[in-house]
């Protein structure tokens, strides 16, 4: 959530990011009429205290007539405190619950607009030209079951649409992409973590998930548990409730999780193959930075994102999320989007976003710099989301006989194995 002392300086630079976001700027005026409520009404309560601890002194000291206008005077008091402690709770709780439905405040560089109107950060590696090389490039399904790595059949048959199974070289080629993923991301100074796939429904509120995603997630009403959608959520509730040193940040973390999405909205959508499943696995970084670094911390995820990207040999773009495609929590994004190519355009295979301060105040999470303590900024980036990958790499890395070329930087995960054949049926 946003601090509401900047929402009552700069009220303008809230509406302004709401419209940008396309989300509604009614919001901002209804948030202020409920936190002016909640400040008067617990002005109103502490005269009324003030007035009857004042009192109280008086009754013991009176006598007679005196006493029992006194007393009368108390019991209607009482009341008036019952009365303004009541009012200061229920604005104090709209004024929560408006506050929760405000998104992150939309960064001035961020280009505005929906889903297409990003910004083209930089291009990177080269788009093969199949006909150059005289074949047409099979897709990741058919090259999938030739090669005896992907089983979409099975996975319906099993469990429903968009589930699948990854077998034989498609389940080492998993293990070789974690494997090295989180290779590079411990070099890099992150501490590796395997962590919850169910949450708290905190912790998933914490994170934002449960505005305007929440059609997204799986709910386990029975038990009141939520299947996370990213490791994010977890690693971000990590130090829930806590204070960190100065001298503790930055803290970095690498996540793999299985990761559950409803997929709400997006039928007719990516139904072949495995480019847009219910679950899946990936190595997420995440970082508690002090928010005068987050900028910067930003731009080192992007980074470590495109180092990933390049050690597979993929031919990618980065770019600039517009306003109305950020989600909630996000106050920047960065997508890096690999070619694809037998859909013959860029798709989105890692995203990083600067959340700021926005989910450490949801989540109570502050630093402690000498005298001073403030909420930290949060950050996250994932660095491999194993079945887009998967697609990724089988497309751009074919072969005229249907196999696979390996990069190299899976090689040693592999057994050493440079090519993936395709299997006698």
């Amino acid at each position: 959530m946003i601090d509401l002392r900047l929402l009552r300086e700069d009220p303008d630079r809230v509406r302004a990011s709401q419209r940008a976001r396309g989300e509604d700027v009614a919001l901002v005026d209804s948030l202020l009429s409920a936190d002016e409520r909640r400040r008067s009404s617990g002005v109103r309560f502490d005269e009324l205290r003030a007035e009857q601890k004042q009192l109280g002194k008086l009754i013991p000291k009176a006598s007679g007539d005196e006493k029992a206008e006194l007393l009368k005077k108390a019991s209607q008091l009482a009341a008036d405190v019952k009365a303004a402690d009541a009012e200061r709770d229920a604005a104090a709780a709209e004024t929560q619950e408006l506050l929760a439905k405000l998104g992150n405040l939309v960064h001035p560089d961020v280009p505005i607009g929906g889903e297409e109107d990003f910004v083209t950060l930089e291009t990177h590696g080269e788009i093969r030209d199949f006909a150059a090389e005289g074949f047409e490039p099979k897709d990741h399904l058919e090259l999938g079951n030739l090669i005896g790595a992907i089983d979409v059949e099975r996975g319906a048959k099993v469990s429903g649409s968009r589930f699948y199974f990854l077998t034989g070289v498609g389940a080492l080629l998993e293990f070789a992409l974690v494997n090295a993923a989180i290779a590079q991301a411990t070099a890099a100074g992150f501490t590796p973590m395997l962590t919850p796939a169910l949450v708290r429904p905190e912790s998933m509120a914490g994170t934002g998930y449960l505005g305007q995603d929440a059609d997204g997630v799986y709910f386990l009403e029975k038990d009141n548990l939520y299947l996370v959608g990213t490791s994010e959520v977890a690693i971000a509730s990590y130090h829930r409730d806590e204070i960190l040193d100065a001298d503790q940040l930055p803290l970095r973390y690498a996540g793999f999780s299985p990761c559950f999405r409803r997929e709400a909205g997006s039928h007719g959508k990516d139904t072949r193959g495995i480019f847009r499943v219910h679950q899946f696995d990936k190595v997420e970084m995440f970082s508690f930075v002090d928010p005068a670094d987050s900028q910067a911390e930003h731009r080192r995820l992007l980074e470590w994102e495109k180092q990933w990207l390049t050690s597979l040999e993929l031919p990618f773009r980065v770019i600039d999320v517009a306003s109305g495609d950020l989600g909630s929590s996000a106050a920047r994004k960065f997508d890096c989007e690999a070619w694809i190519p037998t859909q013959g355009k860029y798709r989105e295979l890692t995203s990083t976003s600067d959340c700021g301060e926005f989910q450490s105040r949801r989540l109570s999470i502050r630093v402690r710099d000498g005298k001073q303590v403030k909420p930290l900024a949060t950050l996250n980036g994932t660095l491999c989301a194993v079945p887009r990958t998967i697609v990724a790499l089988l497309e751009n890395h074919q072969q005229a006989d249907g196999s696979v070329r390996v990069p190299e930087i899976l090689r040693p995960y592999l057994g050493g194995r440079e090519v993936l054949e395709p299997v006698a049926k």
